[in-house]
């Protein structure tokens, strides 16, 4: 990394909500997953026994959905069959919030759509085991072409950047990406594209920068790669010169990224190690947030910074997940040394529970007004954090206790009940809430797992619903006998 968090940081506010034109090849994921637990009597092949299945955006759709997530204003340009494919690709999009105006219909070739068959072994880590495609990847007819070129036409002046991304599937012909780039020329608009694996990189000739990874790069190039960090400054100069580029961007795997510039300047963007789940989707980000950094008047090595962060923070989840502004946010705040404190803000928090969540950790809730805290409570959040893996404790704001136990309570302030909640181990995080009870809160939150003393046993516990809809439960916690923050206080009265 080149640059100090503080300044990515400063760069990420100021992003705002540009309007970005993509423009690409459509694809539908659908993952259908199960349980891999033998192999078939008829063959040595596993036998997925299905559990669930899931619609996913895939190509230019999905750096379109990451940029949605980003902030921006996503316009697609692109092109779906007249299928069912196709009508679940557009609702996917338009519920991402991505403009899908832009998108033709065709009854002459199919909605290209992947199928991934994703398997558990005794319910643990997701691993894809067969994938199948159906699609067309012939080049469009000139018809077609010409009908995505006056949607171009109409879009281009309005938007930002132009972003290309290019799967082969037969949209991105030679003719429309230079007649493309040429419109985005003529209105003064960056054009970022995300090559095919392809040999032959002609078609992007004048666009302003491309991002291909180690290997697009050296099949494009004709040139390999021994030592990536030795090499990489000679093969992006040669594309750089043969495309007419303002820059080029190397995207290496775990060496991070290279950045060659017009001006001759390079830099090697190194990234942060990764616990590495699965690369879909990660050249998908980083154009997403080159596009965004760029929009927001970036210089190309901040914006490969910003790719770098966003990019690897992808390649932590299974599939394609767009990463949001407030993740990067949280992200750059931890490499900035300012780790999410326990006591946290409801936006820091919801931002670092959805890494957690995503991650395979199981979020705990429970709360309370903690005035003094006693045996009694020890044992109660330790009972909590053995349910999951992550325990939030809500707290209730001094004000809240009062209208709850009248003028004379909280005993000690709200700073001073999170202070020592915080420092216990079993407990993650603290929040405060001021309404009567944490029903917001736990719709923001979205724990797993709700738990509540032993006392609700024929009580309605507030915020059930909210978690067994989303396929959690409630716990009740046993109490330790004789031990109450009331109990407490009289004695200290009769002192």
């Amino acid at each position: 990394m080149q640059h100090y968090p503080a300044e990515l940081l400063n760069t990420l506010e100021r992003f705002g909500e540009p309007r970005i034109l993509v423009i690409g090849d459509l694809i539908l994921d659908q993952y259908v997953f199960g349980d891999a637990e033998r192999l078939s009597p008829e063959a040595p092949v596993p036998v997925l026994r299905e559990q669930s299945r899931e619609l996913r955006v895939g190509g230019a759709g999905n750096v379109a959905v990451f940029l949605a997530a980003l902030g921006a204003k996503p316009e697609l340009i692109g092109l779906c069959g007249k299928d069912s494919a196709g009508e679940s690709l557009k609702k996917l999009l338009s519920e991402s919030g991505v403009d899908v105006n832009g998108v033709i219909v065709s009854a002459d070739r199919p909605t290209s759509a992947k199928t991934r068959f994703v398997g558990l072994a005794q319910h643990r880590h997701q691993q894809q085991m067969l994938r199948l495609d159906h699609e067309t990847t012939e080049a469009i007819s000139s018809a077609v072409e010409q009908k995505l070129l006056e949607v171009v036409e109409k879009r281009i002046a309005a938007c930002s950047v132009v972003c290309l991304e290019d799967y082969n599937k037969g949209l991105l012909t030679p003719g429309l990406c230079a007649q493309i780039i040429r419109l985005a020329k003529a209105a003064g608009k960056a054009v970022l594209v995300d090559p095919a694996a392809i040999k032959d990189y002609s078609r992007y000739t004048g666009a302003t920068a491309i991002t291909p990874n180690r290997t697009e790069a050296e099949h494009a190039a004709g040139l390999r790669m021994q030592d990536a960090t030795r090499e990489a400054p000679r093969l992006a100069g040669e594309l750089l010169e043969k495309l007419q580029l303002e820059a080029c961007i190397l995207t290496l795997d775990r060496h991070g990224m290279y950045l060659l510039e017009k001006n001759g300047k390079g830099q090697m963007h190194a990234t942060r190690a990764r616990n590495i789940y699965d690369v879909t989707g990660a050249g998908d980000m980083v154009l997403a947030m080159l596009a965004m950094a760029r929009a927001g008047g970036a210089s190309w090595s901040v914006a490969v910074d910003l790719g770098n962060v966003a990019g690897g923070l992808e390649v932590e989840r299974f599939g394609s997940v767009p990463i949001t502004r407030e993740e990067i946010r949280v992200e750059l705040k931890r490499l900035e040394g300012s780790k999410i404190h326990k006591i946290s803000a409801l936006q820091d928090l919801t931002a670092e529970l959805k890494k957690c969540r995503q991650a395979g950790q199981k979020i705990v809730f429970t709360n309370g007004v903690f005035d003094i805290i006693h045996a009694g409570h020890a044992q109660y959040l330790q009972f909590a954090r053995g349910q999951g893996d992550i325990l939030v404790v809500g707290v209730n704001t001094d004000e809240s206790v009062r209208r709850l136990k009248g003028s004379d309570r909280p005993i000690n302030p709200l700073t001073d009940r999170m202070a020592v909640l915080a420092a216990l181990e079993a407990v993650s995080y603290v929040i405060s809430f001021d309404e009567p009870t944490p029903l917001e809160l736990i719709r923001m939150l979205e724990p797993d797992i709700l738990v509540k003393g032993a006392d609700y046993k024929d009580k309605e516990v507030v915020g059930r619903d909210v978690v067994q809809a989303r396929g959690g439960k409630v716990v009740l916690a046993p109490f330790l006998e004789g031990r109450s923050t009331t109990k407490i206080i009289h004695t200290l009265e009769s002192l």
